[in-house]
């Protein structure tokens, strides 16, 4: 029980001071689990952060969850989760509960100002991705493919999630064809008290989930069953990052008529605001749609994927992490998932965020803002919402 105590502590710092994103999570957890506190080697983190990045879900939230399973178990990875999604999670929800009880034109500055800052967000994120991701022209066309997919299928069948998750099969299907060999990695084996059962059983509850989630939603109609489907399968299809969660939450909840496109814009810039996972948005999307008890429940599946793939693939990563086949339909997923972001920034982010002169100039100040590499992106999204009530 002490170690679970000293877990939930430890993360709940983190939680409330972790801001600037996935990648400077796993700098605070490298600086604070692997040099100060000696949980982990080098190698061994190294390892485990390689693992979490080939993974769906959230990397930085599984790095955590590990690193809190290492330490104390089941319990250590649970106190992990709750402590670092806690602070984020809580402002999230408790801010869709807020906008749901104002007058819109209130906040209309703001609200616009923040749809303008995430233009400027999103921008950034796909010029990062890309640079990482798509590091030759094989990666690039099918990242460019991706972008024609997500974008054209909806179009021509009227589903929006049609798109984003074709842009991922077709990723893996080239990826034999386009990709050239990818490096494995130097780092140790990872050792966590994780038995092959126990992964088993976690990849049969992921499975279950995903199929079993859309059938009880459409069998028995409920706002608590659409909201938990929606995120658990957007949840289950996020690779490479919480940004790209974005067009999946859209197709799932603003396509469906679940939420309103402003609402939906403007609670994802506030959350580049706030320390703590990306993921958390969930919570806001829960709330907005149906109530604060479904903004939790929307919280829990929209991180539950993750977790569960996590927890299925440990006990066996030992084994397949030099399996060049699957290294390589890996990094096919990857770069279409800059494509998949690419086409976001087009639909909805831009469309919706830029309407006149302000929006562009706000969206470009908060992306060179965000190039200067000098302005944390949290005081960057502040700073364009209080410019909201000056400008327009």
């Amino acid at each position: 029980m002490r170690a679970i105590t000293e877990v939930f502590s430890i993360f709940l710092k983190l939680g409330l001071t972790s801001f600037g994103g996935p990648v400077a999570h796993l700098g605070f957890f490298q600086r604070v689990f692997v040099q100060e506190r000696q949980w982990l080697s080098s190698a061994t983190y190294a390892e485990l952060v390689a693992l979490c990045q080939f993974l769906p879900g959230p990397a930085s939230s599984q790095v955590g969850f590990a690193i809190g399973l290492h330490r104390a178990g089941m319990g250590g990875a649970l106190a992990a989760w709750l402590a670092f999604t806690l602070p984020s999670a809580l402002i999230m929800i408790a801010l869709a509960a807020g906008l749901a009880t104002l007058d819109p034109a209130d906040y209309e500055g703001p609200l616009r100002a923040l749809k303008a800052a995430a233009v400027g967000v999103v921008a950034w994120a796909v010029w990062g991705m890309a640079r990482h991701l798509t590091p030759d022209w094989q990666r690039l066309l099918i990242a460019a493919l991706a972008v024609a997919t997500a974008l054209g299928l909806p179009l021509l069948l009227g589903l929006s999630i049609l798109g984003q998750i074709s842009a991922l099969v077709l990723g893996a299907l080239l990826a034999p064809l386009l990709v050239p060999r990818v490096a494995v990695q130097a780092g140790s084996a990872l050792s966590l008290p994780f038995r092959r059962r126990g992964g088993l059983v976690a990849a049969g509850l992921f499975v279950g989930l995903l199929l079993g989630l859309p059938l009880m939603a459409w069998l028995f109609p409920a706002t608590w069953l659409s909201i938990s489907d929606a995120l658990y399968r957007a949840g289950a299809l996020v690779f490479g990052g919480g940004h790209v969660v974005l067009p999946l939450l859209h197709a799932e909840t603003v396509a469906t008529d679940m939420l309103d496109e402003d609402s939906f814009l403007a609670g994802y810039g506030a959350a580049q605001a706030l320390p703590g996972p990306l993921f958390a948005f969930g919570g806001f999307v829960g709330t907005a749609a149906g109530g604060i008890g479904i903004g939790l429940l929307a919280l829990i599946a929209i991180f539950l994927p993750g977790m569960l793939i996590l927890l299925a693939v440990l006990p066996f990563w030992a084994r397949v992490r030099e399996n060049q086949h699957l290294r390589r339909h890996l990094a096919g997923v990857n770069a279409a998932v800059v494509g998949i972001l690419a086409a976001a920034l087009y639909d909805p982010v831009l469309t919706a965020g830029i309407s006149d002169w302000r929006d562009t100039l706000l969206a470009l100040a908060v992306l060179a803002g965000l190039a200067s590499g000098r302005i944390p992106v949290w005081l960057l999204v502040i700073a364009a919402g209080g410019i909201g009530f000056l400008i327009y």
